[in-house]
């Protein structure tokens, strides 16, 4: 299996020269032990789904703790969360820097106890699947077939059926996941749901829609979103309204972290279905999305990304917000370059023409040029337009 270098090795090394616990957390094989491991080679490592493992951190905690007080790097965290009040007293009491390396793929469970018993001692790191910059260390795709091939580091490092890798991490997901974090009644309903989700890939969620589909109640809906959220399945991107008079779309649009498993769900198993499909836009602006925010993340900043649309059907679909300035990016599908297509993002210029300081489409010509100051570059390039954002 091939050790990539990941973009997020330079910022986890700084903070674990700056606190004394480092957590990172992010979707199941997203590549975190492997990071952990590469990183910090010289660090006992101990994973809590070992059950011999997890059952003497469980009966003795402090036991366990103790025989690594010089440190320790600990996968799977989640799984015995009661360890987290423990290791706070250890590092109050030596106050070292990078003492504990902490791993989990739970969002909610791990960043509730977290905050209850690390506030401050701290930092925290999400690792999603590779970048398309992390992918170039293979052999390079077509734009399309990286959309179906997704990101997930084992469909890169090992050969594998792409369609066969992501039904049985989907199936995994939903047998051992949803199984912790709540308990649904009917688990195909469920896949449903997540089915079609997949279909509202990149439009505004309103969760009526899918309990009106489903035949379940809006909080039901409401919950198992929630869910998705919680284990790395879903991103909901917020809408941008500050400081604008008009009446805006104020409910968030709906994303998954990775576009492979987006394809399985959709039953996308080869390119050329994919390059037909109509869903094919949502999947490029999705692309476009997580990749903005991998790199954020890899460099251990806030997401700070929205979307703009109004009333009147303006909208653009990325809005980065740093300060009291705004960078804005348009995604469209097309090949071709067309003066349509950067009329909103004029539109926004004109509306806040002090807070908007630079502008993109991206698109999947290979043509890249400026038009009256609007940077045109080609989407599936990714240094060529999140290198000089972030």
């Amino acid at each position: 299996m091939k050790i990539v270098d990941r973009d997020i090795e330079k910022a986890l090394i700084s903070l674990s020269k700056q606190f004394p616990v480092v957590t990172i957390t992010g979707p199941r094989q997203s590549g975190k032990t492997t990071l952990v491991k590469k990183v910090f080679p010289h660090k006992r490592y101990l994973t809590l789904e070992d059950p011999d493992v997890r059952s003497l951190a469980q009966s003795d905690p402090r036991g366990f703790l103790a025989q690594n007080k010089s440190g320790l790097v600990l996968d799977e965290i989640q799984r015995v969360p009661q360890l987290l009040s423990y290791i706070q007293g250890i590092v109050d009491e030596t106050k070292e820097t990078g003492q504990f390396i902490l791993t989990g793929s739970q969002q909610f469970n791990l960043m509730k106890g977290v905050s209850q018993s690390l506030a401050g001692r701290t930092a925290l790191l999400k690792l999603l699947p590779f970048t398309q910059q992390e992918t170039s260390q293979f052999e390079p795709m077509t734009g399309d077939a990286l959309l179906r091939k997704g990101f997930f580091p084992r469909v890169w490092s090992e050969k594998v059926d792409v369609h066969a890798t992501y039904s049985a991490y989907f199936e995994t997901y939903i047998q051992r996941d949803l199984r912790e974090l709540i308990r649904v009644k009917d688990l195909a309903m469920f896949q449903k749901f997540v089915r079609l989700c997949a279909g509202r890939m990149g439009q505004v969620w309103v969760a009526s829609h899918l309990s009106n589909d489903l035949g379940v109640t809006v909080s039901t809906i409401q919950e198992w979103l929630s869910i998705l959220q919680a284990s790395y399945i879903v991103y909901l991107l917020e809408p941008y309204y500050e400081n604008i008079g008009k009446r805006l779309i104020k409910s968030p649009k709906l994303y998954f972290y990775d576009t492979g498993l987006a394809c399985y769900l959709l039953g996308l198993e080869r390119d050329d279905q994919l390059a037909r499909d109509p869903v094919r836009g949502y999947l490029v602006e999705n692309f476009a999305v997580i990749e903005l925010l991998k790199h954020r993340y890899n460099l251990g900043q806030d997401p700070n990304l929205f979307f703009f649309r109004d009333q009147q059907h303006h909208e653009i679909d990325i809005v980065i917000k740093e300060g009291r300035e705004l960078t804005t990016l348009e995604i469209k599908a097309g090949q071709t370059f067309q003066t349509e297509m950067v009329k909103h993002l004029q539109y926004l210029k004109t509306l806040l023409p002090d807070a908007v300081v630079d502008q993109y489409l991206l698109y999947t010509g290979d043509r890249e040029f400026e038009y009256k100051g609007i940077k045109v570059r080609d989407v599936f390039r990714s240094p060529s337009f999140t290198g000089k954002l972030v």
